[in-house]
């Protein structure tokens, strides 16, 4: 439902202001009921070839882009790292978003930056860092960008808005490598939390970076949703390990 909240102000911002809040991004944008948060297409791109994260990308692309500045890369930009490392100081895609726009050009599509919500975290915290992960979907969707919508969510009181914004029957992105999920005494959350985004947001396709090695995962597939898990580094360098 769209929100019935917005009212329109003839409220000018004043000449000089900056627009600290990037409401820039949200042109044409609807919103959710309640929670105000932009309501994004659903997802135009199809299972990634690969994935890529945001730093290893960002490095790639400042050696490529002196050489072919029409160079393309057939993967998707993911952002499942710690968060200073896409939300810091002096490169904050949030402060810098056409910076992120101009390098996302170069690959196939991106999943959703992944700013946390731990549950340690302020609900206020939480609520924001979901607020920021549509506006920025929605930005780039709206400059052709091929995004999948990752699903991050908190502890329960979390449900009430995490999953706002995403489109049904779309094809989702989780992490689960900070999730906790290899610790039995968090499984149940992280269990609980997925099994309310597949009943909020009944999605075709799951795209798993990390492991799938558990019985969730198993639990989804049967009710014929798609799981499709990208090892993440953790889980490659373990493997090379094992072949030694």
């Amino acid at each position: 439902m769209l929100s019935n909240n917005i009212v329109n102000y003839n409220n000018k911002p004043r000449e000089g202001c900056k627009d600290l809040l990037n409401a820039a991004l949200l042109s044409g944008a609807s919103y959710t009921q309640g929670n105000d948060i932009p309501i994004c297409q659903k997802s135009n791109g199809t299972i990634p070839n690969g994935l890529i994260s945001y730093d290893d990308a960002k490095s790639l692309h400042s050696k490529l882009i002196k050489k072919n500045p029409e160079y393309h890369i057939d993967k998707h930009v993911h952002f499942f790292v710690d968060d200073q490392k896409f939300d810091g100081v002096y490169s904050s895609i949030w402060a810098h978003p056409e910076k992120l726009l101009d390098l996302l050009r170069h690959f196939d599509g991106a999943i959703s930056p992944d700013f946390s919500t731990n549950a340690d975290f302020p609900d206020p915290e939480k609520r924001h860092n979901t607020y920021r992960m549509r506006v920025l979907d929605y930005f780039l969707q709206s400059n052709g960008i091929s995004i999948i919508h990752n699903v991050r969510w908190g502890t329960c009181e979390t449900w009430s808005y995490c999953f706002d914004g995403i489109p049904l029957h779309a094809i989702i992105a989780i992490g689960v490598v900070a999730s906790g999920i290899n610790k039995v005494v968090n499984r149940r959350y992280f269990y609980e939390g997925l099994m309310k985004a597949i009943e909020f947001l009944e999605p075709l396709a799951i795209v798993v970076y990390g492991s799938d090695n558990y019985d969730v995962f198993d639990d989804i597939r049967s009710r014929g949703i798609k799981v499709i898990a990208f090892p993440s580094k953790t889980n490659l360098a373990f493997a090379k390990e094992g072949e030694v």
